[in-house]
């Protein structure tokens, strides 16, 4: 009989490692509260089922007797993975206590001035008069988070003080443990470090840059090799390095992205779910690397042995295709200059006929190659003309 393994969601960016799942042999479950998410036609079985709810997920792992549990690429299906992992005596998950030291962004925001990570100042409230009570104490210009949510929901770039109070409103509002965030703005691009650690230490590595698109806090497309690597990767391996150790973090993927400024940087998240948007694709073209491969086998308390660090090489890129506004969709338009770069897709496209929240959603993926970082650097610059949905 096959074992058993569930996966906390089921959207298009779990296929990858549920797709890795099914390579060893897994009977694959999904879950999610929504029935169209595209991972469910790669699963063997689907309950509709909200993973945010740790207690309706560990339930639900209980009644199917599951061997293992993975989380989809949203910080709160980690949080739920990890705490039904330690109820079930799973392997392969850091405890849940540690795992929301690292995901809720209040707690992650403490360790890292206790341990003076490089990251950006900040206050943490668990009250909303509290938080304006502070006024005059926060930085501007700042950023307002919900502790516990990705993709840019809940979140205001504050620059006018006056501006604090209906930011504070908006992310109370969208935080599930009704926390937030206020951290001081700091400027810089945006980049993502992806590794994997051994007993504490980075044993492979990936960078590239990134970039949103109509979502500013959310990442549309992403490019590498990334940018002044060879400036800030000693300090990028130091700081993940300081962080696991602190954590005693177990062997697995350890995700961070950060704020380059000339070749200072200031981490803004790390995390142990699995990077949306079929993140692994670039970094297997890049290195050889099967990084979805990888990711799975921390979840299964795999052995990292045979894992080994290999060079970034050539210039490839992952853009995520999405509208401009609400509106009917006429077609999807590739101009004839970047089809040639295209060495894979994802479309969903076709499953539409309107876009009804412009800010989110995404209609497909494309994979690019690049002859030189010169044209890369340059068609990303206009990609979105380059690629686009035609409204009508």
């Amino acid at each position: 009989m096959k074992k058993k393994l569930l996966v906390a969601g089921g959207s298009y960016g779990d296929i990858p490692i549920i797709k890795e799942a099914k390579k060893l042999g897994f009977y694959i479950i999904t879950s999610g509260n929504r029935e169209d998410d595209l991972g469910h036609k790669f699963s063997d079985e689907y309950h509709l089922r909200d993973f945010s709810n740790k207690e309706d997920i560990l339930e639900l792992a209980k009644s199917l007797n599951i061997d293992a549990i993975v989380p989809s690429c949203h910080d709160l299906s980690m949080v739920t993975c990890a705490y039904v992992a330690e109820k079930l005596c799973l392997a392969g998950y850091d405890s849940y206590e540690t795992t929301l030291n690292l995901h809720h962004k209040d707690r992650f925001r403490k360790i890292s001035n206790e341990i003076q990570l490089l990251s950006p100042k900040a206050f943490s409230y668990d009250n909303i008069k509290k938080a304006k009570e502070d006024y005059e104490l926060l930085p501007i210009p700042s950023i307002v988070k919900p502790i516990d949510l990705g993709g840019g929901k809940g979140i205001t770039i504050v620059t006018k003080k006056e501006d604090l109070n209906n930011a504070i409103n908006y992310a109370f509002e969208y935080s599930k443990a009704k926390k937030i965030v206020i951290e001081e703005f700091v400027e810089g691009s945006l980049h993502s470090f992806s590794s994997f650690i051994k007993n504490k230490k980075v044993i492979f590595y990936f960078g590239d840059n990134e970039y949103s698109s109509v979502n500013p806090y959310g990442v549309a497309t992403s490019t590498s090799p990334s940018k002044n690597f060879n400036l800030v990767r000693d300090k990028l391996i130091k700081e993940t390095e300081k962080i696991a150790e602190y954590l005693h973090l177990k062997d697995g993927l350890l995700h961070m992205q950060y704020l380059l400024n000339d070749d200072k940087i200031n981490i803004i998240e790390f995390t142990r779910r699995i990077p949306g948007d079929w993140y692994s694709i670039p970094v297997k073209l890049s290195t050889g690397v099967n990084h979805a491969y990888w990711t799975l086998q921390g979840y299964l308390d795999g052995d990292f042995s045979k894992l080994h660090y290999r060079e970034q090489n050539g210039y490839y890129s992952r853009h995520c295709i999405m509208g401009s506004e609400n509106k009917n969709i006429k077609n999807l338009f590739i101009d004839n200059s970047i089809k040639d770069n295209i060495i894979d897709s994802f479309l969903w496209i076709d499953k539409y006929n309107e876009i009804d929240d412009y800010v989110y959603q995404k209609f497909g993926i494309v994979f690019l190659k690049y002859d030189s970082l010169e044209e890369m650097n340059h068609k990303t610059r206009t990609i979105e003309k380059l690629i686009k949905i035609e409204l009508g």
